[in-house]
């Protein structure tokens, strides 16, 4: 006959007085974790003691029970229920249940109490957010009740709204927290399936993978066309914002891409249209246009309106106030946050008048027009004052028939009569005294100021600082006013435009560095072009140079093009490079997927993650795809200052081009990639030069990424 099975025996409950409650040196909790004391005090003062305290008699040394319980298991309770009674919440003599054990290891009851018991799966914590929701407890109530911020309450209640699929597979360990947390950034079931579906097919399930797959082709909040027509608007106007609640996003993506090109095109055209009622002859409109795209235009200048008197006192005012709380806290190692907000507010004041509003001649603005476009930081950007080369008026001179200085032509005399054309190549009599002064003829008159011409040239030769003041005066001509036959010297000035431009490019710190340099020349020039040599006498030495170097580095040509091979002028941009130190990384160039990492091959990413972080970084990301790979590698790459082989300059020091060859004594002109991958062709041939260049240029490497 079978044994039958014994009976178990629960310990009993009592309520035992918290006066009667000690603390147990045998609990095995030591260390702080989870909810404080303070909050689940709060906790037990709202809804009561939800789990009793287990505790043992205490007794003396002949091991009878003197009335007192000592608590292994329950310690956080007892501290919470203490703070309680501290704050005279709760009396001493408050009941509070407990279960009374005399058996066993009291170590072995508090580490049971803590082991055995199972945490609550993430998903059950927010769908029972989601519940209490439901049930018409807002967010804020649902983060005072369980002391955490609003912002979490909103994160867990995202993640109970992605797609039910998705948080089955993720309650079976099918998915981690961060994966679903990156499922969350799109609200559309849908297309969370979808893109888990693509998931399944990829070796790449990394959480960034997700949500760009999630946020491709949307726009971000942080694009300037974004912040043009503006957030509020775009939902207004009926579009969808997704947001990330658990990564910083930038205010998130503009779902609606169509929708955000016609608003950009709406806004455009009614700016445009603006512009145009001032009276200007034309006006070109788009979200972005080219760099240089101004060049061959002439521009207008226009004069500043002046400052009233009002203004004036106003902005003394606000230099004063600014030279006194400079002076005041001169010697404090750092300013009150009232007063650097103050400085800032004066400061920009400040630069409002000086950024004053320009009038341009009635006569000009109708031969005119103007670029309309946005900047960088999305606000309006208005170009005024462009003259195209068929809308400029031809001098009288100029559109005659036929040239005044042909030597074979006679020019009427002092009494109105046309010379004697019957023979143009008959050498003219030299008139009678007695006829009067007439014209010089044409022969004569070349022949004399080609005397006076070469007498210039001699004596010019030996005035060095005026002959320099004359090549900037008819550079200076040729660039900002686009009269070059107002210079007796043959001097031109050929700023090329750029055949292939990255995206951005006019929007980038050089371009804007540039163009802020080239506009306050042009504020500082005369308006009239035959005021330009007296002006620039009276400059100091400085200012001329620094004329200078701004109107020749427009002339700067380092662009390698494959149909337009000059290995002997790039070898010089080179020269020139390294003796001003030009550094790339310092001018704000950065690698990243649309400048350089998307439009290389996965070998070449791979060489540049590894000449700026080593081979264990590159051999982290060489499993990927090329599109995720090359997304990754600009994380990797952001302000290292890497550069590639094109944008650096000789004499720097070197970044190793063979670390990732996999034989190190493999040549070097073996890492070129021959192959194409993803319909992608390799870039790494170099331009040789022709046979008839001279030996040196071989020695320049043209790299063309």
């Amino acid at each position: 006959m079978a044994n039958a099975a014994k009976k178990i025996t629960l310990s009993s409950s009592r309520d035992i007085p918290f006066n009667k409650l000690v603390l147990s040196q045998s609990n095995v909790r030591r260390v702080k974790a989870g909810v404080s004391i303070e909050e689940l005090a709060e906790d037990i003062a709202r809804r009561g003691l939800l789990q009793g305290l287990s505790v043992r008699p205490v007794t003396d040394e002949a091991g009878t029970e003197t009335g007192m319980f000592e608590i292994p298991a329950g310690g956080r309770r007892y501290r919470a229920l203490e703070f309680l009674v501290k704050k005279k919440r709760m009396t001493k003599t408050t009941p509070v249940p407990c279960i009374v054990r005399e058996d066993g290891i009291a170590e072995e009851d508090s580490l049971a109490e803590n082991v055995q018991r199972a945490p609550l799966h993430p998903l059950d914590q927010f769908r029972a957010f989601l519940t209490l929701k439901e049930k018409g407890q807002s967010e804020e109530e649902i983060a005072a009740t369980f002391f955490v911020s609003v912002n979490v309450v909103k994160q867990r209640l995202r993640l109970a709204s992605v797609s039910p699929k998705l948080l089955d597979i993720y309650a079976e360990d099918g998915m981690s927290l961060d994966q679903l947390m990156a499922f969350a950034v799109s609200g559309d079931h849908e297309r969370q399936e979808q893109v888990f579906e693509r998931l399944r097919q990829s070796h790449d399930k990394q959480p960034y993978a997700i949500r760009r797959m999630l946020t491709e082709g949307a726009v971000r909040a942080s694009d300037k066309r974004a912040q043009f027509i503006g957030i509020d608007a775009y939902v207004e106007a009926g579009g969808t914002v997704l947001r990330d609640l658990f990564q910083s996003d930038d205010g998130g993506w503009l779902q609606d891409v169509p929708l955000v090109e016609d608003m950009v095109t709406d806004k455009l055209r009614r700016e445009a249209e603006a512009i145009v009622a001032e009276g200007w002859k034309w006006t070109d409109a788009a979200p972005d246009f080219p760099y240089g795209h101004t060049f061959g235009l002439r521009q207008l200048r226009g004069e500043e309106i002046p400052l009233s008197p009002e203004e004036e006192a106003s902005r003394d005012a606000l230099k004063a106030e600014f030279g006194q709380l400079e002076e005041q806290y001169a010697e404090a190692d750092e300013l009150p946050d009232d007063v650097d907000a103050r400085l800032g507010e004066i400061e920009m004041a400040l630069e409002a008048f000086e950024d004053r509003p320009v009038t341009f001649d009635p006569d000009e603005i109708i031969r005119a027009g103007a670029f309309v476009s946005i900047a960088h930081d999305g606000s309006l950007r208005v170009e005024r004052g462009f003259v195209r080369p068929e809308d400029e008026i031809v001098p009288e001179s100029e559109a005659g028939g036929g040239d005044a200085d042909d030597a074979g032509t006679e020019q009427p005399d002092s009494d109105g009569n046309e010379g004697d054309t019957s023979d143009s190549t008959e050498e003219p009599s030299e008139p009678d005294e007695d006829e009067g002064l007439s014209l010089i003829s044409d022969r004569l008159m070349a022949e004399l100021t080609a005397h006076r011409t070469l007498g210039l040239r001699n004596a010019l030769a030996e005035w060095p600082d005026i002959a320099f003041v004359a090549a900037l005066h008819a550079l200076t001509l040729t660039v900002f006013y686009h009269y070059g036959s107002d210079s007796c010297l043959e001097l031109g000035l050929k700023s090329v435009g750029f055949s292939a431009q990255t995206p951005g490019l006019n929007d980038s710190a050089v371009a804007e560095a540039a163009n802020a340099r080239h506009e306050a020349w042009s504020k500082r020039l005369p308006k009239e072009s035959d005021e330009l040599w007296d002006e620039l006498l009276q400059w100091s030495d400085e200012d001329r140079a620094s004329l200078f170097a701004h109107i020749v580095s427009l002339s700067v040509n380092a662009v390698s093009e494959s149909w337009n091979r000059r290995p002997r002028a790039l070898a010089h941009a080179d020269t020139l490079a390294r003796t001003i130190g030009l550094d790339m990384a310092v001018a704000g160039w950065r690698p990243t997927v649309d400048t350089y990492l998307g439009r290389v091959t996965k070998a070449r990413i791979l060489q540049a993650v590894a000449e700026a972080k080593g081979e264990r970084a590159a051999d982290r990301i060489a499993h990927l795809k090329k599109g995720d790979m090359a997304t990754e590698a600009e994380t990797l790459l952001a302000d290292t200052g890497w550069l590639p082989e094109p944008l650096r300059t000789p004499g720097e020091p070197e970044q190793s081009v063979q670390e990732t060859t996999s034989d190190p004594a493999e040549p070097e002109s073996v890492v070129v990639e021959t192959a194409a991958e993803d319909g992608e062709t390799a870039m790494g041939t170099e331009d040789v030069p022709d046979e008839n260049d001279d030996a040196e240029a071989t020695s320049h490497v043209v790299a063309a990424e």
